[in-house]
């Protein structure tokens, strides 16, 4: 029988590290494609997870209870994301670039499907992704692939409730406009996927 979220925090805050390990395993990878998506290198959104969660470790007694896990390691892997490109003197603006290069990369054959219209759209949503803004990319992001609310993005982003809703009605108005329907939730797919 597997440990529910709140079970593992609990044993990590009373000091159980396999518990902070395996809360390590099951969320590594959902905060690794996260931070993949700021223009950040590889091995430095490797070495934010590992600082995010010795820091975990080392502050486990000034630590509370938390009603999400992933939301807590989002907004605390971003805060480092920052607070390393700030120490490398690379952030001049407090808005970081979100990355669409992913998005260059993708063919037919990396999905799996060869057909000449699928291609199509992908180079329309790249279009269509460049015209949002880094905020509005992220909070499509965080909205549709991490199945978070309005109130957790906040959060996250640290802005408050209004700004992400107003990031999540731009981004879609502006994709509605520039697309047709139908094609709208493949774009949104293909943009969280890669």
């Amino acid at each position: 029988m597997s440990n529910t979220d709140s079970d593992l925090w609990q044993k990590y805050l009373a000091g159980d590290e396999a518990a902070l390990g395996s809360i390590a395993e099951r969320y590594y990878s959902t905060l690794k494609h996260y931070g993949q998506k700021f223009s950040v290198s590889e091995f430095i959104v490797k070495d934010c997870i590992q600082d995010l969660f010795l820091q975990l470790w080392q502050n486990r007694t000034q630590i509370n209870d938390t009603a999400s896990i992933k939301h807590y390691l989002l907004k605390g892997l971003r805060n480092h994301i920052f607070m390393h490109i700030r120490s490398s003197k690379q952030m001049v603006t407090h808005e970081l670039d979100w990355n669409l290069g992913v998005l260059e990369h993708i063919s037919g054959e990396s999905i799996l499907i060869e057909h000449e219209a699928l291609l199509s759209r992908v180079e329309q949503l790249q279009r269509l992704m460049s015209q949002l803004s880094s905020r509005e990319r992220e909070a499509i992001y965080l909205h549709y692939f991490q199945d978070m609310s309005v109130g957790e993005i906040a959060e996250v982003m640290q802005v408050n409730r209004q700004s992400v809703s107003n990031f999540l009605t731009r981004a879609m108005s502006k994709m509605r406009s520039h697309c047709q329907p139908e094609h709208l939730f493949i774009f949104l797919y293909l943009f969280l996927k890669f």
